[in-house]
């Protein structure tokens, strides 16, 4: 490593491997908790809120195979908890004029996408948005994989109903 230290809400800086995992990725999963939530604001509390419980749990947390699975779950648990009502809300306050915030792929999809419930959602933007596998999707959401895929269908078929395109 380059020797930077990684300092999260007065926690002290650490090594082990922290400072990697937070420079991978503490920018996707905060842009995925974006989308899941509708809201950057609360993206980036969240995301902060799950790191610095992953830092107090780095210990455990390094022998997982996908550490940010857990990360992603603990950020949209989080996020869940604090806005209930806002659920069903997608990109509310992002600022799709501000450079570098985020980089949407087409707005009528992200309003589609965000016109899903949040159980549809999820999968979709963990599949989809983070390019998880089918696996990796149901070990961060606590779902069988089995049930990702079927809301996957469904969501994927909603999608193209919305959006107007054949399947």
């Amino acid at each position: 490593m380059d020797g930077s230290r990684v300092e999260l809400q007065g926690q002290p800086a650490v090594t082990d491997g922290f400072e990697g995992f937070y420079a991978e990725w503490r920018d996707p999963i905060r842009r995925a908790l974006a989308l899941a939530t509708g809201d950057m604001v609360m993206a980036d509390e969240a995301v902060d809120e799950a790191l610095t419980r992953a830092l107090d749990s780095w210990d455990r947390l390094k022998t997982y195979d996908h550490p940010e699975g857990w990360v992603y779950r603990v950020g949209l648990n989080w996020a869940r908890g604090r806005y209930r009502k806002r659920r069903y809300e997608l990109l509310s306050s992002i600022d799709l004029d501000k450079p570098g915030q985020f980089d949407p792929p087409d707005l009528d999809v992200i309003d589609a996408v965000g016109a899903l419930s949040a159980r549809l959602r999820d999968v979709v933007i963990a599949r989809y948005y983070l390019d998880w596998p089918v696996a990796r999707v149901a070990e961060a959401l606590r779902i069988p994989e089995g049930t990702v895929k079927s809301r996957l269908a469904r969501a994927l078929a909603r999608l193209s109903k919305t959006l107007g395109e054949s399947s």
